[in-house]
């Protein structure tokens, strides 16, 4: 018989779903449980039912695997934030490259053996230099909730402290709390400026300065490995890669949407000495033939970093029919990278030579993702023969 919603339920976890969420089976039916390991033995309820698959709520762990312990923030279950502190992080890094290597696959069409072990993180609570406190107000107890929205809904679950975000941040939100608004509705970005660099407010940098400099290296190799010339920064934001990277290329460029943006990685490339480039304002897929028209595509790399949607299809038609020596694709979400990779190497235009996962958010469901295309005309093995 079919269960109904509120029903207790024993359950087998035979796999983590890419999101978090344990999946099991009754029958033909795939349930959905969060906070749970492989390999569990869970009794769980039934919150939501549909026709092929059904979610529920972890009421106890029957039999328990090695892999969980015991998660070090007091709210987790209840805030949203996170969805792995009851895995050793071991184990956190062996599912995330399992879940990557499983989307590549599902997705992309792309043998898993691309995807290479998952760098970790050498600081897995206490790592991240931006967070977002929101204020709502709570008609039951007649107060306000200062914290983050739930795991299980939209409100908000007050909070004290976070465990994942840098020590300077706690006293942030310490500092919030004891000045909290009349009636709710806030919402206030608390920032560790990154050292040395110009970054207005809204504007978007790495969350993680701990794995940041591991980030650099893989872009940085990946593009010295290809021996191009020169390097298209999409997507720039304040400039980062591209002036990480220019002294690796003769000429490079980035575009950005984000007007300050654009201004600060101006003053980033005079504060850095980089004076090998230049920053452009504007939607991207207007502006990238007539700045690859600039180079030479054989001797052209191209760096996206595009928000989690991924690149809109014009932006991957334009690349398919310039066709550059290469793409570096970054990433933190995985599933929007293989759907875009796919769609680049659709047709043998691109192959895809290496996939490097980087935890830079560690306890939760994201991942950072460094891709490496290149134009079948000048694949890994042949750039040798080009740079000769």
């Amino acid at each position: 018989m079919s269960p109904n919603v509120g029903d207790k339920l024993t359950l087998t976890i035979t796999d983590i779903a890419f999101g978090g969420e344990g999946v099991a089976r009754l029958d033909q039916l795939v349930v959905f449980v969060p906070f749970v390991a492989l390999g569990e033995v869970v009794e769980a309820q039934i919150t939501e039912l549909k026709a092929r698959f059904a979610r529920a709520k972890l009421l106890k762990v029957i039999t328990s695997s090695e892999d969980r312990v015991e998660p070090r923030c007091r709210y987790f279950g209840d805030c949203g934030g996170c969805q792995y502190q009851h895995l050793a992080y071991p184990a956190q890094l062996r599912l995330k490259h399992k879940q990557i290597r499983d989307l590549f696959q599902r997705i992309g069409g792309f043998d898993p053996a691309v995807v290479a072990a998952v760098v970790p993180c050498p600081e897995p609570y206490g790592y991240r230099n931006r967070i977002m406190i929101r204020s709502q107000w709570d008609k039951f107890k007649q107060g306000l909730n200062i914290g983050f929205i739930r795991a299980d809904n939209r409100l908000v679950v007050d909070i004290e402290d976070c465990q994942i975000a840098e020590p300077a941040l706690n006293a942030e939100i310490k500092r919030v709390r004891a000045n909290p608004p009349p009636k709710g509705g806030l919402k206030v970005v608390l920032r560790i400026p990154a050292e040395d660099w110009v970054v207005p407010r809204d504007s978007f940098f790495q969350n993680n300065f701990f794995l940041l400099p591991k980030l650099v290296e893989v872009v940085r190799q990946r593009l010295q490995e290809s021996g191009t010339r020169f390097l298209v920064d999409v997507y720039c934001g304040v400039g980062f890669f591209s002036l990480e990277a220019a002294d690796l290329v003769q000429r490079f460029v980035g575009v950005e949407l984000d007007a300050l943006a654009i201004k600060a990685a101006r003053q980033n490339a005079i504060q850095k000495g980089r004076p090998n480039g230049e920053f452009i304002a504007g939607q991207a897929e207007d502006l990238l033939p007539s700045l690859l028209a600039k180079f030479e595509p054989r001797e052209t790399s191209v760096v996206l970093d595009p928000p989690r949607k991924g690149c809109p299809a014009p932006l991957i038609e334009i690349l398919r029919r310039i066709k550059p020596a290469q793409i570096i694709y970054v990433s933190c979400h995985p599933a929007t990278m293989a759907r875009d990779l796919n769609a680049l190497c659709a047709g043998n235009v691109f192959s895809l030579a290496q996939v490097t996962p980087l935890d830079m958010f560690p306890q939760t469901q994201h991942v950072e993702s460094v891709a490496d295309l290149r134009g079948q005309l000048f694949a890994p093995e042949q750039a040798d023969l080009l740079n000769s």
